[in-house]
């Protein structure tokens, strides 16, 4: 059984475009919307150095992004690049998981809901690769390679924040416990993935999830945190129905191609 958070408003679902294009909007949206939320660090990490890892984890997740939606647009057939699909789209119809979406937090927040989507997206985009459309596993298999120093790099600060003081433990574990309803709906499947499937591009969500639940208990169990029993868990961005929190993204987003529309640089 699915809920939405209390923030999500009623359930108004943007009508599906064709299954591809959906699949691959996911995509993009996830790693969009995450590169954004990541960005919002520039300048405010708690080292220098984690500063600059941030925005090059951004820029990363940016570029995938683009790239998936370039893909989704070229696939649409409708004359749309990733520019129109970034910053032309409302907000019922970006289709990005819930947990990306979530708003930063302290960094404990930031790193959980990181490695928690890494460690999804890793396995995920494994799978990908190796699938018959070229253009998709080409892209997918460029970005496994970023999604796994991504993955490194969020497994340690898991780590460093879970077995370090008193105080850093307790932030991550309230991370954790946060978060965690958020992430059955990564792993969700619905008739745009039924469609895919039949073109051969097929996931196995049940495996990945038992992989996704060894490596998310491996590094909890070594950084002292325990995944919360959370049988409830809120579904619904795959379908464009979002918590209040992705409208003010986009709103900050979206503000200066909205402002001055067909403008060029």
């Amino acid at each position: 059984m699915t809920t939405l958070p209390p923030d999500v408003a009623a359930p108004r679902e943007t009508p599906l475009g064709a299954p591809i294009v959906e699949f691959v909007l996911r995509l993009g949206d996830d790693r969009l919307v995450l590169g954004h939320r990541l960005s919002e660090w520039c300048g405010h990490a708690p080292v220098l150095e984690e500063d600059i890892a941030l925005a090059n984890v951004a820029l990363d997740l940016i570029g995938q992004g683009a790239a998936m939606l370039a893909l989704a647009g070229k696939l649409e057939g409708r004359g749309r690049d990733e520019d129109a699909l970034a910053y032309l789209r409302d907000e019922r119809e970006f289709r990005n998981c819930l947990l990306v979406e979530q708003p930063n937090g302290d960094f404990a927040v930031t790193i959980v809901r990181q490695f928690l989507f890494d460690a999804w997206s890793v396995l995920y985009l494994d799978a990908l690769a190796r699938c018959p459309h070229a253009e998709l596993a080409a892209l997918a298999a460029r970005a496994l390679k970023e999604d796994t120093y991504h993955l490194r790099h969020s497994s340690q600060w898991m780590l460093r924040l879970g077995d370090g003081t008193p105080e850093s433990h307790e932030r991550a574990q309230r991370a954790l416990d946060a978060l965690w309803r958020f992430t059955g709906e990564l792993f969700e499947a619905d008739a745009v993935d039924a469609a895919v499937a039949k073109q051969g591009i097929a996931v196995d969500r049940e495996a990945i999830r038992a992989r996704w639940n060894d490596i998310v208990s491996d590094v909890a169990r070594r950084a002292t945190l325990t995944p919360p029993d959370e049988p409830h868990m809120a579904s619904g961005g795959r379908t464009g129905r979002h918590s209040e929190h992705l409208g003010h993204l986009l709103a900050e987003m979206q503000i200066v191609a909205r402002s001055h529309p067909g403008a060029g640089w």
